[in-house]
């Protein structure tokens, strides 16, 4: 990758980061970090890799993307926002009533979002059946889909990597958020679901590893993927939960709470620092 690229997008997971505390400041609720943690991956696949018109959001060859760990919807928002399906504005309102922004995605009140998500382990199962749709419609359209670690220890998961195998949607990328982290502590604590590699290679599907937070991995990996024909990709993403908010991260306690007013003007601090010195090279 080159360097002017990979600028562009540290900057880009920088501005996704800053309307994730923005968004959940201001609800006074929502999922900090496991939101902060996809901000790369979000950032690489809505500022490079997917084909999207925020113009035309329900355009029938885009490129799709499932949140399958769905309340991490504010980084989500985030990257929509930056590419112009909606107003950077309306990032305070998230979880507001009336809010377009709720507190998981819907394809119903939010331009650019693919498919209702929340219940965890059913959003891969969305992204399979619009896998399967392409092929059958000979459609050269992908489908990306992230997961939550914690998210695969749901039985749901398997059946449908399964699936995916067997109807070698080799058009179909899964993303695993490895942030070895839950609401109710690490993996290991809490239902261990190692080697996520060996069980994903089990089920037929092409394995990649990489660090989540390295641009030029990231570019490799989806490149690699574009590669893989005849089965299914997955990318497992080695992740730090709350990434880019000193304070954040490898705390498992961000999981699910917002930033009191301190928390939140700390963070935006360090935030913009970043953003600043990336502006200035």
């Amino acid at each position: 990758m080159d360097d002017k690229l990979k600028l562009e997008l540290q900057k880009y997971a920088l501005k996704i980061r800053m309307a994730v505390i923005e968004g959940t400041y201001n609800a006074k609720s929502g999922h900090p970090g496991g939101s902060l943690s996809i901000a790369d991956i979000m950032a690489y696949l809505y500022a490079h890799e997917m084909h999207v018109n925020p113009q035309d959001p329900n355009w029938e060859d885009r490129d799709r993307l499932v949140l399958s760990k769905g309340h991490t919807a504010p980084a989500l928002y985030g990257a929509l926002a930056l590419q112009g399906f909606f107003p950077l504005e309306e990032i305070p309102t998230l979880r507001k009533p009336n809010s377009r922004l709720q507190g998981h995605p819907s394809m119903r009140m939010t331009p650019g979002v693919d498919m209702s998500t929340g219940s965890l382990g059913q959003g891969i199962s969305s992204a399979v059946g619009m896998a399967l749709g392409a092929k059958l419609k000979d459609k050269d359209y992908r489908v990306y889909t992230i997961l939550g670690d914690g998210e695969i220890e749901e039985g749901e998961v398997w059946e449908a990597a399964m699936f995916a195998s067997a109807k070698h949607l080799d058009n179909l990328v899964a993303i695993v958020d490895n942030n070895n982290l839950q609401i109710d502590g690490t993996l290991e604590e809490v239902n261990s679901p190692y080697p996520i590699d060996e069980k994903f290679a089990a089920f037929g599907w092409y394995v990649i590893k990489i660090n989540g937070h390295n641009f030029d991995q990231i570019d490799r990996a989806f490149d690699e993927a574009r590669r893989c024909k005849g089965k299914p990709t997955v990318i497992i993403a080695k992740t730090v939960k709350g990434k880019g908010v000193s304070y954040m991260e490898y705390a498992v306690e961000w999981h699910g709470k917002a930033p009191k007013e301190e928390e939140y003007l700390e963070a935006m601090s360090e935030l913009r620092e970043e953003l600043a010195e990336l502006d200035s090279e």
